[in-house]
């Protein structure tokens, strides 16, 4: 390994940035040692003292030369507010000394990083000098041995005050380094880890994600490398798939895959009300189905109006009370009989109604029997698996809905319905971490959803932390995502994201991005110019580059 030093020999005469920020975001391989030599104030003022009343003698004496008249006024000048500094704002004085070494394999590279280097510190008004003949001395000030050599001290001194030893502070590298997080690869600028705890409460305000890219750009394979290290720390994990890409990785990590779809045997009834669906000492298991329902009859009728809305909801209370169930609680309770005593449980999935009860009762009335039409699809047609009591169950820790065989318009009611799942599991047990990813989000907050479904979902963004719970949001279509209520929903869901990862986008995907979030002119030519796996995230207050990193067992894993 081929070392060499630099002294930093000059600086700004007045500094305002911080001095070695573009020399530590560098990827540069080097090293760099300050010492800072504290002086005894008080004979400090009284050597300054006495160096005012010569200067301002000289000043008085001196000649017609005016670069002597403009040097001896510059030294007065200083002195006067060093003392100044020193006896009213309690300042005190130092002696800076900054030494920097850089080392690489071969001495072409060493020759190239060094004249990077120097490039850098000249950006930032540093003055270097190579260490001729003192590269030893240079050297052994550089290792954690607190030597500071005469050889080199009096080249590199630099008198500063308190004040503007602010500008040297060296720890300032853009790095996120949560000691209980996961992996999640490398800054771009430094090569420094990134380890991420999103659920890490007291460092951020919640556990959410969004995760935005065009297709290709990496952002499959970064929720997958989520959803295999988030599997290894035991974190129930829920996953909306439109697309059938988790299958064979759940599969492979012990998961369970529940489809519904023509040819599936698995079903989820819409109607079904689940124990876990309200809160401990919370009331009204039928008042918060009925919107709901409402949401997903929405997707399906198009956009109900409020006439439309309330004719609707007097016929779903209708169904329910044709099986017994009102707004009392107490009806959702059935009586059996256990080891000879009377005990009350919950009602079970066959006490529910189905789409079929609902579809014979909107064809008593004839305001309603357009609906009844609209709904023949799902009781007698290719989506009659619909019509169907639920029959699964959620005993896994790590869950996909596979709704591929939906087809592209059917889509939105399978992911509406695993979701609604979904979220009534999560909010069983507070104490345990979980995440729902809900890939292609912008099918149930986007233009073909509505009001009442968005509604749901901006619900879970905003509550789930309550119940150590994530959210993730995925897409690639930025534009729809914003396209609902002039992109309440959108905005809101990413505003209740504290993490939020920008894989590369189109320059139309990322104007649409920039009215929703603070990015910055250079931030928008980043995103654009990421390749493949490179993305720009936002966690918490930081903004850094990073390249997703990815061990090659897992990539077996995932391919």
């Amino acid at each position: 390994m081929y070392y060499s030093s630099l002294l930093v020999i000059d600086y700004y005469r007045e500094q305002t940035d911080l001095l070695l920020k573009e020399l530590i975001d560098s990827n540069i391989e080097l090293n760099i040692s300050i010492f800072y030599e504290k002086k005894d104030t008080y004979k400090t003022i009284r050597e300054l003292t006495y160096h005012i009343g010569n200067v301002s003698v000289d000043l008085k004496n001196i000649g017609e030369n005016r670069q002597d008249i403009d040097i001896a006024a510059y030294t007065y000048n200083d002195a006067k507010y060093i003392r100044k500094e020193m006896q009213v704002n309690n300042e005190e004085l130092y002696f800076l000394y900054i030494y920097l070494i850089v080392y690489a394999e071969d001495k072409r590279k060493l020759d190239y990083l060094i004249n990077k280097v120097e490039g850098i510190a000249q950006s930032k008004g540093m003055g270097t000098r190579k260490a001729y003949f003192r590269q030893e001395q240079a050297f052994i000030a550089n290792m954690p041995v607190m030597i500071n050599h005469k050889d080199v001290k009096e080249v590199t001194k630099r008198n500063i005050l308190t004040s503007g030893l602010i500008c040297t502070y060296p720890f300032i590298s853009s790095s996120i380094f949560d000691e209980t997080g996961i992996f999640i690869g490398t800054n771009l600028y430094n090569n420094s880890l990134v380890f991420v705890d999103r659920y890490d409460t007291n460092k951020y305000k919640n556990a959410n994600m969004c995760i935005f890219g065009t297709s290709g750009a990496g952002k499959s394979f970064y929720t997958k490398l989520l959803i295999i290290r988030n599997r290894l720390l035991g974190i129930e994990q829920y996953i909306v798939d439109p697309e059938r890409e988790y299958n064979n990785l759940v599969k492979e990590l012990g998961g369970t895959v529940i489809k519904i779809g023509p040819e599936s045997k698995t079903f989820i009834n819409i109607f079904d009300i689940r124990k876990e669906s309200l809160e401990e000492n919370e009331k009204g298991y039928l008042a918060t189905k009925i919107p709901k329902i409402l949401g997903f009859f929405n997707l399906i009728f198009g956009e109900l109006n409020e006439e439309e809305k309330a004719i609707l909801e007097e016929k779903i209370i209708k169904c329910y009370n044709e099986k017994g169930i009102t707004f009392n609680d107490d009806t959702l309770y059935k009586k059996i009989e256990k080891d000879n005593k009377e005990k009350l449980i919950f009602k079970t999935n066959n006490d529910m109604p189905i789409l079929e009860d609902f579809y014979k009762i909107l064809g008593e009335d004839e305001k309603t029997k357009i609906y009844k039409t609209k709904l023949t699809p799902f009781i007698k047609g290719s989506l009659k698996f619909f019509n169907q009591h639920t029959n699964i169950k959620i005993d896994n820790k790590l869950i996909v809905a596979d709704i591929y065989e939906l087809g592209e318009e059917n889509l939105k009611f399978g992911m509406y319905i695993f979701t609604l799942l979904f979220w009534d599991k999560i909010k069983v047990d507070r104490k345990i971490r979980k995440a729902i990813y809900l890939d292609e989000i912008w099918r149930l907050i986007g233009v073909t959803s509505n009001q009442y479904v968005a509604s749901f979902i901006y619900k879970i963004f905003k509550t789930i932390r309550k119940y150590g719970g994530s959210a993730v949001a995925i897409t690639q279509d930025i534009s729809d995502l914003f396209s609902l209520e002039e992109g309440i929903y959108g905005k809101s869901i990413l505003n209740n994201s504290s993490i939020k990862t920008f894989f590369s986008l189109e320059e139309e995907n990322i104007k649409i991005l920039s009215n929703y979030t603070n990015l910055s002119e250079k931030e928008k030519i980043e995103i654009k110019a990421l390749k493949r796996g490179e993305a720009l995230m936002f966690i918490g207050d930081e903004h850094i580059l990073i390249n997703i990193e990815s061990a090659n067992y897992e990539k077996e894993i995932i391919n």
